[in-house]
């Protein structure tokens, strides 16, 4: 990381910031090219072991991309304003960022249920106790992405408590 000055290291910081976005990007290996798609996800931690939970259709190039190769990177990040600083005719975006890597695991049987009952449904109020149709989980893919490495940084509003 070339900004040292805004590196975050600590875990329940970064936890913070990762409560505060609502779409985690992945990024998949596809020959020359990375693809990059944006997914709402959940999150358990287990000691300073971080998973991400997603969900999507068991077809289509995001999941045959996650069968092919089981690694990611990932990006979650939170705008916070533009700074244009005339005081020093500067220009600089305030932000809050989370990236990393992750190994991909795709869920099956009680597990995945469970991760859809009790981590993904729990993320927000308005899912934890809604009647979603069960019969859809069979052609639902579960993948939980287990953290192998985690940077975050952030670029505080000046003068402010972010």
């Amino acid at each position: 990381m070339r900004r040292r000055d805004r590196e975050v290291t600590d875990f329940e910081t970064i936890l913070s910031i990762i409560d505060e976005c609502h779409v985690l990007r992945i990024g998949l290996s596809d020959g020359d090219f990375p693809y990059i798609v944006p997914l709402n996800f959940a999150y358990t931690v287990s000691g300073e072991q971080l998973s991400f939970y997603v969900h999507g259709a068991m077809a289509g190039r995001k999941y045959e991309l996650m069968c092919k190769n089981r690694k990611c990177s990932f990006e979650m990040d939170i705008p916070l304003e533009m700074d244009c600083m005339a005081d020093r005719k500067d220009v600089t975006m305030r932000y809050k960022c989370v990236m990393g890597t992750a190994e991909i695991t795709f869920l099956e049987g009680e597990e995945k249920q469970n991760a859809i009952d009790h981590i993904i449904m729990n993320r927000y109020e308005q899912t934890r106790n809604f009647a979603y149709n069960k019969d859809r989980v069979a052609a639902t893919a579960v993948a939980r992405l287990t953290v192998t490495s985690l940077t975050a940084k952030v670029n505080p509003v000046r003068g402010g408590a972010d």
